[in-house]
């Protein structure tokens, strides 16, 4: 049988990089992210990684280097273009309008993107079209029967769980989730988890997060970023394994035991 063909380098990073002063935040970085897969980022606090998706969601300016979106280069391309090409961020800090309920903050996500509506002297909820896509949404999310509720009800793992709506809301070809685990108890994590795993049958996604066992569970492609640098890329059990990661990012203990496992 011959082996399944390679998906497609939906995202292609060449060389970027950005400093602050003597520091560099992206020292010369690679990386490809394939179409379809679930792509996480990992690495040290200070390694890089939400200044690369920064940089790839067009917040912030690299100094050098090449970003390749959909074989385009969008490199110096405003953040709301990317949006509009189905690049779309998702934050660390939750940005909601907490006193609008659920389904508006879709509805009003679902109306930035389709420009459907001028009728802004009317709740935006309220329009057949929007409601039932933003009920989709929801519904994808787990959160259709929260649909009233004034989002600054919600706890914190669902308030986290409406932002993807919100990035969901847009189409987006590529999703960048930003840390989704983060603040979050152990059943909610293990729910964002099981949405992250749903969303990845639709979507291809970009992760940065800190929850290692979360990653390797969720991930097909992780890569390793020391130092604004990747060190390492590939399948989870080969860069669980590797002598380089095992040193620089799990510590010098697991790298012995990982030695002493070969």
């Amino acid at each position: 049988m011959a082996p399944a063909p390679t998906p497609e380098p939906l995202l292609e990073i060449r060389d970027l990089v950005k400093r602050f002063g003597a520091l560099a935040a992206t020292d010369r970085l690679s990386l490809t992210v394939r179409r379809g897969e679930v792509h996480a980022l990992i690495g040290p606090n200070g390694a890089g990684k939400t200044s690369l998706i920064a940089q790839i969601a067009g917040t912030l300016s690299a100094d050098a280097g090449r970003i390749v979106f959909q074989g385009r280069d969008i490199t110096r391309l405003a953040a709301h273009r990317r949006v509009r090409r189905g690049l779309v961020r998702s934050f660390q800090i939750t940005r909601l309008f907490t006193r609008f309920s659920v389904i508006e903050n879709v509805a009003l996500a679902v109306q930035a993107r389709s420009g459907s509506s001028l009728s802004f002297w009317r709740p935006v909820a309220g329009e057949r079209a929007l409601r039932e896509e933003a009920l989709a949404v929801l519904d994808l999310v787990g959160l259709a029967d929260r649909a009233e509720t004034p989002c600054g009800q919600l706890p914190h793992g669902e308030q986290r769980s409406l932002e993807v709506a919100l990035a969901l809301a847009t189409r987006p070809a590529l999703l960048l989730l930003d840390e989704p685990l983060a603040g979050t108890g152990p059943q909610e994590s293990e729910r964002m988890v099981t949405l992250i795993q749903r969303l990845s049958q639709q979507v291809t996604i970009l992760l940065v997060e800190h929850d290692v066992d979360a990653v390797f569970r969720l991930a097909d492609t992780v890569s390793v970023l020391v130092a604004g640098r990747v060190i390492a890329s590939g399948p989870p059990d080969l860069v669980r394994r590797d002598p380089e990661v095992l040193i620089a990012y799990l510590g010098t203990e697991s790298a012995a035991q990982g030695e002493g496992a070969r």
